[in-house]
């Protein structure tokens, strides 16, 4: 009875992993939203003041101090980002042009069983030519998903907080 217990526990925890699906890597999602466009890595670490900055005016925690960008050599930024759906992480890409607007949001891996709407044309497309001046927040600009609520806020969240990292760390 014992070891039939420990047999099912390993097969419930691996049963959330089936629904992990990787859409785009890191160079899909660079072709995806700057096709053609030459990208170059960019290190770049937060100070304390702009992580301070950067929460204060997206009202959500910075995640990381170490951001993944690039930059595009005709202007703009490719940032990778993740949060956390309702239990699981998400991993995605904005494309901010030149003038620090969104040009498009990619969704790169979904490890959630349910919610995976937010990888929708129209429902990613609401995020288009939104900047760090727009509310960029669930129900007022950015429609909801019924049954997908969790990784809607997360990500419209997530994009925020990125607008806010071009206005205080980018720009």
């Amino acid at each position: 009875m014992q070891n039939s217990h420990w047999i099912s526990l390993p097969l419930a925890a691996l049963s959330v992993s089936v629904y992990a699906t990787t859409y785009l890597t890191v160079e899909q999602a660079q072709q995806a939203i700057f096709p053609g466009a030459q990208l170059s890595p960019a290190a770049i670490t937060l100070t304390d003041a702009q992580a301070k900055q950067i929460e204060a005016a997206a009202g959500v925690p910075v995640r990381s101090r170490e951001l993944k960008a690039w930059h595009v050599a005709t202007g703009g930024w490719l940032l990778v980002d993740e949060v956390i759906g309702k239990h699981e992480a998400i991993q995605y890409a904005v494309g901010l042009n030149a003038d620090g607007s969104v040009k498009q949001l990619e969704i790169m891996d979904y490890r959630e069983s349910y919610g995976f709407e937010v990888r929708s044309p129209g429902w990613r497309k609401q995020f288009v030519g939104k900047t760090a001046a727009d509310p960029v927040k669930l129900n007022q600009d950015i429609g909801n998903i019924s049954g997908a609520t969790f990784s809607s806020r997360h990500i419209t969240e997530g994009v925020k907080r990125l607008l806010a990292t071009y206005a205080v760390a980018l720009k």
